[in-house]
């Protein structure tokens, strides 16, 4: 019954994809919208790939992902993304959830 609130795991995995993700996408904000985008494209396939990977090495409730999500926008706002894109790129990982 408490492995369901057992939520250490998940919020460790959040904040790790939001850094994977910044790490990813440091410098390129200079570029051109085209290029960009291409850039957030691939970054975001390998993302979601990491994402597959923990959901099937960690069973996710309701309660994880939702602590899950909540990290990775933290990591990304605490690190400097503008709250309007790390926004976005939390309801991309909700969907993913």
């Amino acid at each position: 019954m408490f492995s369901w609130f057992s939520s250490a795991e998940s919020q460790r995995f959040g904040k790790e994809l939001a850094m994977f993700v910044l790490s990813e996408l440091a410098g390129s904000t200079e570029k051109r919208a085209d290029k960009f985008s291409g850039k957030v494209e691939k970054v975001l396939v390998r993302a979601d790939q990491r994402v597959r990977d923990f959901k099937v090495r960690e069973r996710l409730n309701v309660y994880k992902k939702a602590k899950l999500a909540n990290a990775f926008l933290w990591t990304l706002k605490d690190n400097g993304c503008s709250p309007e894109y790390a926004n976005q790129l939390t309801d991309w990982l909700s969907v993913r959830l």
